[in-house]
């Protein structure tokens, strides 16, 4: 490996680093025009039909969020599946609410309200950056992929998640191609911080009886 991927690797960790390179492969397959803080960022086509249609990607949003609440509430924090479901509680949640805090502090219109992408700062109203899809999807996989990937390669399947949500958005123009990668690199490190610590802050806060697990119940 190379220089440039080391340090990648280094700084972003695995997961961060293959959404990013990724997204960038995506954007040398689309408009020749670029621009934006990174000299990436550019209009996609408009595509909202097929796999790429607003309903799939609101369906899988959904999909994740009462996957890991009803995970987290079967199996229980001492079941290690049970466990990684709180921490993407964790992860999902906080990495929310940082996505929603940049996007007011950047302030920065979506593509179909602004064709400019060097426009920030234009107030709350413009919630470009970073894409809080891409946010919750990594930050969902993230735990569960650091947890299982050693026993289970497969799981690193669940990338495929945030990729798709970030192609989709872009094709929406919904988002530029840097919010997108930053929206990826925030769930990621929420993803990855949530696995450091052994119990999860939702499980603090919550009742005991909740963190047991529906499962041990019955």
């Amino acid at each position: 490996m190379n220089r440039v991927l080391a340090a990648c690797y280094r700084t972003f960790g695995t997961l961060g680093c293959t959404l990013l390179i990724m997204v960038l492969s995506l954007q040398s397959m689309c408009a020749a025009a670029s621009n934006g803080p990174l000299g990436i960022d550019s209009e996609v086509p408009l595509d909202t039909h097929g796999i790429w249609a607003r309903r799939y990607q609101t369906g899988i949003e959904n999909g994740v969020i009462v996957v890991e609440i009803a995970g987290a509430l079967w199996f229980g924090n001492d079941d290690k599946l049970g466990h990684t479901f709180w921490q993407d509680l964790d992860s999902t949640a906080l990495s929310g609410v940082a996505a929603q805090l940049l996007k007011h502090a950047v302030g920065r219109p979506r593509p179909y309200q602004d064709n400019d992408p060097n426009t920030f700062f234009k107030g709350g109203h413009y919630q470009s950056f970073p894409s809080g899809e891409v946010t919750l999807q990594a930050a969902f996989v993230t735990p569960l992929i650091v947890n299982y990937y050693k026993e289970d390669p497969w799981v690193w399947a669940l990338e495929a998640l945030p990729v798709y949500d970030a192609f989709a958005r872009l094709k929406s123009r919904a988002h530029w191609q840097t919010d997108v990668i930053a929206g990826g690199l925030l769930g990621t490190g929420f993803g990855y911080w949530a696995t450091t610590r052994a119990t999860p802050i939702t499980v603090e806060i919550l009742p005991r009886g909740l963190s047991v697990g529906f499962r041990t119940r019955f």
